[in-house]
C-alpha cells in the first residue's frame, strides 16, 4: 500500500531540472505553498485536543480533514513513522469506529466516514487497512435503491445522504463517498480481504447524470438547458442550494453552482466516464464560463473554501493544466488558485470565511480544507516526479 500511494501522493521534493528544461514557472510559489502548508500544519496542530481530536469529537470528519491535512504535507515523509500528534490523531479516529464499519458520532454517517476513510488512505499504513475495508463496505451500503431493486426508478437511487434513509440522497456526500472509495480502492485490489462489495456504478451514474443541467443525458423534466446552467450540476435531483431562476420562456431552471459542479467533474472522473462524455465535456465548459476565485459561483461567498478544495481536487484528476475559458482564452488554475489561498492565510497560518454557512467560520475546518486545497495544487504540478 505504502508504495501505490506514495507514487499518488509524491514526496515534494523538486526536481533538479535538466539543463536543457525550460525554466520551470512553478518553483517561486511552489516554495510559498511550501511554507504556507507548514504555517497551516502548524496551527492545526496546535488545536489538537489532548485527546488527539480537533475541535468536535461528536465530528470525526473534522480530525480527518486535518490529518489528511498533516500527511499531506510535502515535509511529511511517508515511508517513515508519522510524526507523534499526526499518530494520536488517527489513534483516537479509529477508536470512533462502530460495529458497521462507520467512523461517526453524531450523525452525518457518511460525510464522516467518507472523510476518514480518505484520512486513513492518505496516512500508507498497513496497519490501518482493515478500519480501511470496514469502512468501504460502510459507505456502500449507503447507497440508495428503493422501489424495484436494481432499477433506478426512484430520483434518489444510485446516490448517498447523510447517513438516513428517510430522507433524501445529494451529490455533496455522494461524490465525498465515491471519493474515498476510489482513493482506497488500491487496499481491496489484491484479494487479500477476500471478495468485497462494490459500489453500483451504473446507477451511481444515472444519479450524477439527474444531478446536472443537460437534457441529453438527464432523464428528469426539469433538467435545463439554457446557457447559464447547461453542464453545471446541482445539489439533489429536484432541488438546488443556488435556488432557482426564470428563463426567458416562462420556464424555470434549477440554478446550476460551482462547488457542486467541481465535485461533479471529479465524480464523472472516478466513476470512469471518458473526456469525450457528454457529461464530462458539458460541466468542462460550464466551469470554463464561470470561472473565478472570487466566489463560489451561484453561492457568493457560501461555501468558497469547500469550492477552492473540490476545483483543486477535480481539475488535477481532470488532468487540466489550462481550464479552457468562455473568451477564448484559457486560466493556470494552479496559479490563479495558489496565489488567491496564499493571500488569505492570517497572520497565524490559518484561513476562514467571513460567512458562516456550512460552518465556514471554523478555522479548523477551513484550514484544513485549505491546505488541502495547497497540496492538491503542489502535488500535481506538470512535471513534478
Amino acid at each position: 500500500m505504502k508504495t501505490i500511494a506514495l507514487a499518488l501522493l509524491a514526496t515534494g521534493t523538486l526536481a533538479v531540472q535538466a539543463q536543457d528544461a525550460p525554466p520551470n514557472p512553478y518553483l517561486s510559489i511552489q516554495q510559498e505553498m511550501r511554507l504556507a502548508i507548514a504555517r497551516g500544519n502548524s496551527w492545526l496542530a496546535e488545536q489538537q485536543k489532548d485527546e488527539g481530536y480537533w475541535d468536535d469529537k461528536e465530528l470525526p470528519a473534522l480530525t480527518a480533514l486535518a490529518l489528511t491535512a498533516g500527511v499531506r504535507d510535502p515535509a511529511v515523509d511517508l515511508t517513515k513513522p508519522l510524526p507523534d500528534h499526526l499518530k494520536k490523531g488517527y489513534d483516537w479516529l479509529l477508536k470512533q469506529q462502530k460495529e458497521d464499519g462507520g467512523i461517526y458520532n453524531r450523525g452525518l454517517a457518511t460525510y464522516n466516514t467518507a472523510t476518514a476513510v480518505t484520512a486513513l488512505t492518505a496516512a500508507a499504513r498497513d496497519i490501518y487497512e482493515p478500519a480501511i475495508v470496514r469502512g468501504r463496505s460502510y459507505l456502500i451500503s449507503q447507497q440508495w435503491d428503493i422501489g424495484e431493486e436494481g432499477v433506478t426508478d426512484n430520483q434518489n437511487d444510485g446516490g448517498i445522504g447523510y447517513g438516513s434513509k428517510n430522507d433524501h440522497t445529494d451529490l455533496s456526500n455522494t461524490y465525498l463517498a465515491i471519493e474515498a472509495l476510489a482513493l482506497s480502492k488500491q487496499v481491496i485490489e489484491d484479494g487479500k480481504f477476500g471478495d468485497q462489495p462494490e459500489l453500483d456504478w451504473d446507477a451511481a451514474i444515472t444519479f450524477l447524470s439527474r444531478c446536472q443541467n443537460l437534457t441529453e443525458t438527464n432523464d428528469r423534466a426539469d433538467a435545463s438547458d439554457d446557457p447559464n446552467n447547461k453542464g453545471g450540476f446541482i445539489y439533489t435531483p429536484g432541488s438546488s442550494k443556488a435556488g432557482t431562476e426564470e428563463l426567458e420562456d416562462g420556464s424555470v431552471a434549477l440554478r446550476s453552482y460551482g462547488s457542486i459542479s467541481y465535485a461533479g467533474l471529479l465524480s464523472l472522473i472516478y466513476a470512469k466516464l471518458e473526456p469525450d462524455d457528454p457529461r464530462v465535456v458539458a460541466v468542462k465548459e460550464w466551469l470554463g464560463k464561470h470561472y473565478t476565485l472570487e466566489e463560489n459561483p451561484g453561492m457568493g461567498a457560501e461555501g468558497l473554501y469547500y469550492y477552492y478544495q473540490a476545483m483543486s481536487k477535480a481539475l488535477a484528476a481532470a488532468g487540466i493544466d489550462k481550464l479552457p475559458l468562455e473568451n477564448g482564452k484559457s486560466a493556470d488554475w494552479r496559479m490563479d488558485l495558489a496565489g488567491k489561498l496564499l493571500s488569505t492565510q492570517r497572520e497565524d497560518g490559518s484561513w476562514a470565511n467571513s460567512n458562516g454557512r456550512w460552518m465556514e467560520s471554523n478555522p479548523v475546518l477551513v484550514t484544513s480544507y485549505t491546505v488541502m486545497a495547497l497540496e492538491q495544487i503542489y502535488h500535481s504540478i506538470p512535471g513534478k516526479p
